[in-house]
């Protein structure tokens, strides 16, 4: 299942992300969502062209090999107001879209999701949409609060309601190679670091439904993986629940005879995980990264970390509206 072919190129472009920033000076392969429209004609500024911001995160993965170009949606933000408005106001064309794959199990990832599905499907004639899942992502969770009570999350989108909307659920444990093997979306994720311990105190409902069982690992996520040609791998971690270097270990062990480019996505380096900002910064140097396009739940004292450890020649945060060309 680790066949993978590279693209000549790759472009992520971010939906929605916890941040807007289109003032900020970037690498030449990373456009702001400010350039963007300049460069799509417009030429007056004002609020009713802009994205907004919201805690979440959503990329369109394009990719080209020769003569072939595919589409992928990787995630769908926290809810529909922050994705219709940003898809529309970034000029997006959804009907492009031939699958999408959900990271792991959490709203911020997926609130917008049945919206998406009918924007996808009023673009491309009425087509069934492939929906890349993993059964744990269907469980209802809640989150342990220091007070002992549970703060419940609220569910993803169930395969009934994903399946009314027009999606081809497949639903499945096991990696999977998509769209003329140019993308590799990743199985479960090894625990390998010794100090990436997941999400702590989070839970979720017993299968029986009588109470609530530990959940922070968080065994549901997923990465999504791309070979650009003359570069490496460019890693997607959304959230990165399982620890960036055990993603990026795994993704290094499955892929042995091919470089690491860059990842992009959140890197879960805030709150309780705040402890752990210092091997993981460490950790990323043994890989070589060209770019590290952090965000989401990154959070600022990671991003402070990593900006003192690799300069703003490698960290290239993401914000709503930014393009990454490789």
């Amino acid at each position: 299942m680790t066949e993978l072919v590279a693209v000549d190129r790759l472009e992520i472009h971010v939906l929605v992300d916890n941040a807007t920033d289109m003032l900020s000076s970037t690498p030449a392969h990373v456009e702001t969502e400010g350039a963007g429209l300049m460069r799509r004609g417009v030429r007056v500024m004002g609020g009713k062209c802009l994205c907004c911001a919201a805690h979440g995160l959503a990329c369109l993965v394009t990719a080209w090999r020769g003569d072939l170009c595919h589409v992928m949606l990787f995630d769908s933000g926290p809810e529909d107001y922050a994705f219709e408005r940003n898809v529309t106001r970034l000029g997006v064309d959804l009907g492009s879209v031939e699958a999408i794959a959900l990271s792991h199990g959490h709203w911020d990832h997926a609130g917008a999701m049945l919206l998406a599905l009918g924007m996808i499907r009023a673009r491309n004639g009425g087509r069934d949409v492939p929906y890349y899942a993993h059964p744990g992502m269907f469980r209802t969770r809640a989150v342990r609060q220091a007070d002992g009570t549970l703060r419940q999350l609220e569910d993803v989108p169930g395969i009934h309601d994903l399946t009314a909307f027009g999606a081809q659920v497949v639903n499945t444990t096991t990696p999977q190679v998509l769209l003329d093997s140019m993308f590799y979306l990743s199985g479960e994720i090894p625990r390998v670091s010794g100090f990436e311990v997941g999400y702590p105190g989070q839970v979720r409902r017993r299968e029986d439904g009588t109470g609530w069982e530990p959940d922070e690992l968080l065994l549901d996520e997923r990465f999504l993986a791309l070979d650009v040609a003359g570069k490496g791998l460019v890693v997607i971690s959304a959230c990165s629940h399982a620890g960036i270097i055990n993603v990026l270990s795994h993704a290094r062990e499955l892929f042995p005879h091919r470089p690491l480019h860059g990842v992009l996505g959140g890197l879960h380096l805030s709150g309780t995980n705040e402890r752990v900002i210092a091997p993981t910064v460490e950790g990323l140097r043994t890989f070589g990264l060209a770019t590290i396009a952090a965000g989401h739940c990154t959070g600022w004292r990671a991003m402070a970390a990593l900006a003192a450890a690799f300069g703003d020649t490698v960290l290239a945060p993401t914000a709503v509206g930014k393009r990454y060309r490789f």
